[in-house]
């Protein structure tokens, strides 16, 4: 299987946050910035990476009838690992992030991979599985995280655009979220039949 071709399909054919749909949850619930995002999206993608290529590696020594829970296992210390990085190294981010950092355990793009791809190829393909699945997902997040705060505030990573006082609030808000992403899916989805 070509390595390319796995890695362009986690960014574009099936990209997790506007063509599949998954991991809705912190991406409504981190995307308030465009720094938020990003930060969600590269701790789930370590995450994604480092579990997949554990578990194509381990793949042969676990059981069937156990072979969920291992997963879960592997994927939840590599989250325990991720946040006390996080939390040593950057605590603003972390304590921003919050709760959504524990529950990437449970994130279903990372147990839907575990299962579809690095449970049925090599650690060197489900690497970069990982890695395409990861930048799709970060992409999506810190694109989503942008356009919001763009609206918002005026502003993305913190460099005003124009005054704040022009945006509009809805879209730093939870409602916003839903707004945002579905304007951001109907344009993946004509610049897909274009």
């Amino acid at each position: 299987m070509n390595n390319f071709k796995v890695l362009m399909n986690g960014i574009v054919k099936e990209n997790p946050t506007f063509v599949l749909l998954l991991g809705m949850c912190p991406t409504l619930g981190t995307t308030s910035s465009a720094i938020n995002g990003m930060g969600m999206g590269l701790a789930t993608a370590f995450v994604l990476i480092c579990s997949n290529v554990v578990i194509s590696a381990i793949k042969n020594l676990i059981p069937d009838m156990v072979r969920i829970p291992a997963f879960v296992v592997v994927i939840a210390s590599f989250v325990t690992l991720l946040q006390m990085i996080m939390q040593a190294y950057v605590p603003a981010l972390y304590a921003t992030l919050g709760l959504f950092i524990p529950l990437i355990v449970v994130n279903c793009i990372l147990l839907g991979r575990a299962e579809a791809f690095a449970a049925k190829n090599g650690p060197l393909p489900s690497m970069f599985d990982g890695i395409g699945m990861g930048l799709g997902f970060t992409l999506g997040l810190t694109l989503l995280g942008a356009f919001r705060e763009l609206l918002g505030t005026g502003k993305i990573f913190g460099l005003t655009i124009y005054p704040e006082d022009y945006g509009m609030l809805v879209f730093v808000l939870a409602p916003g979220a839903f707004i945002a992403l579905g304007f951001l899916i109907a344009i993946v989805n004509r610049l897909k039949k274009a």
